[in-house]
């Protein structure tokens, strides 16, 4: 059995589930609503989580203490489900490069965050 199957089974109940994230029962179902995850049911109807959906809950928790709301979280979690699209484009022009960088970080500004490329960009700029 691979590791990424011994990952994805659904073995773990609500109860050990909340001791694990330390979360309530209450915010797993919000979550729950919200998409953010899918957990198995039993034939009871009762949710059985696996371990990747302890490290999602995780995950979104970390998010939430870092001032991210759930529409931002969703939209986080989407862009990573998405296939790299970027690997089969065309190289970018510079002028293309200097536009999605400014934008990148008129957004992170926005957010009163730094961009995650800021110090990477400041070698560039002495």
């Amino acid at each position: 059995m691979t590791k990424n199957i011994r990952k994805s089974m659904a073995l773990l109940p609500m109860s050990i589930v909340m001791k694990l994230t330390e979360l309530t029962a209450r915010q797993i179902r919000y979550y729950e609503d919200h998409s953010l995850l899918v957990p198995a049911r039993t034939e009871g109807n009762k949710r059985m989580f696996s371990l990747n959906d302890v490290d999602r809950l995780l995950e979104i928790k970390d998010l939430l203490d870092q001032g991210i709301n759930i529409a931002g979280i969703k939209r986080i979690f989407e862009m990573k489900d998405q296939p790299v699209e970027w690997a089969s484009k065309a190289p970018l022009s510079d002028a293309e490069l200097r536009k999605m960088l400014r934008i990148e970080m008129q957004e992170a500004g926005r957010m009163n965050r730094s961009s995650l490329r800021q110090g990477d960009l400041s070698r560039f700029y002495h």
